[in-house]
């Protein structure tokens, strides 16, 4: 684990985080209308597992961040849908349907894309106010 040794640290670990975010919805997305021949070959849907990671491991730490730790696969049962002429059909005429929300998913998205956003913006204010600084110095 890399160390936390300022605000580019911080929001770049973050950042990295939301960007694992933003992946699993693309793959959520993508697999969205997903068919398969049993249940158990059905996609599930994908999200990243958040852990606080603080300076030095220690909770009383000045600094802490943000990363991802896992990333795992949703507990939902797939929809069964009749479609007797699909080529993946079971016996009986069925296919399993991925159980991914795309509303949910777009929500998802939204939020990661908020808090990525948010982020870039500490560091852009930042580098901003670090020009100004020096500047400063040069009058």
């Amino acid at each position: 684990m890399a160390e936390l040794k300022n605000v580019f640290d911080i929001a770049g670990r973050s950042m990295a985080a939301q960007m694992v975010r933003l992946n699993t919805v693309a793959s959520n997305i993508a697999n969205a209308d997903a068919r398969a021949g049993s249940a158990e070959g059905a996609y599930r849907p994908l999200r990243p597992v958040f852990q606080t990671v603080f300076q030095d491991g220690m909770r009383n730490a000045q600094r802490a961040s943000v990363e991802v730790r896992d990333v795992v696969a949703l507990n939902r049962d797939p929809q069964r849908v009749h479609e007797p002429g699909h080529p993946l059909a079971d016996e009986e005429g069925f296919v399993y349907v991925a159980p991914v929300d795309v509303n949910e998913e777009l929500v998802d998205m939204l939020e990661a894309s908020r808090q990525y956003q948010n982020n870039l913006e500490v560091v852009t204010t930042l580098r901003t106010l670090m020009v100004r600084t020096v500047n400063m110095g040069k009058s």
